[in-house]
């Protein structure tokens, strides 16, 4: 055994910790900057790996995500903005839960860069 093995390295387990913390940020909101901060510092290293898909996917995830909660606040004042928080919640978690099972079994995601799920 090497003496750099870390388990916590990609294409381990980062990918599955930032979903982890994206979950939390349901009852703990700085989890899901904490999640991104550690998913931006892994992505150099997960290059060429499936953990890279995972990584950017989380990414973007958190950047849309805070986009449409922005929206949401701005739209509360004619009545849009709690109908839109919640589907930007649920979108959020599904997104979250996708990852972390795919990364559970170790593969990739097949659209990193979409806006769906």
């Amino acid at each position: 055994m090497t003496d750099d093995f870390n388990p916590l390295r990609p294409p381990s387990r980062i990918p599955m910790v930032v979903a982890l913390l994206y979950i939390a940020s349901v009852a703990f909101g700085i989890t899901t900057l904490i999640g991104v901060i550690i998913a931006y510092l892994s992505r150099a290293e997960a290059r060429g790996t499936w953990a890279e898909s995972h990584l950017t996917y989380l990414i973007r995830t958190f950047w849309i995500g805070l986009l449409f909660g922005f929206l949401s606040g701005l739209l509360m004042w004619v009545f849009v903005g709690v109908p839109l928080a919640l589907a930007t919640l649920v979108w959020f978690l599904v997104r979250s839960i996708k990852s972390l099972l795919k990364a559970n079994r170790q593969e990739p995601i097949e659209a990193p860069y979409t806006w769906i799920w």
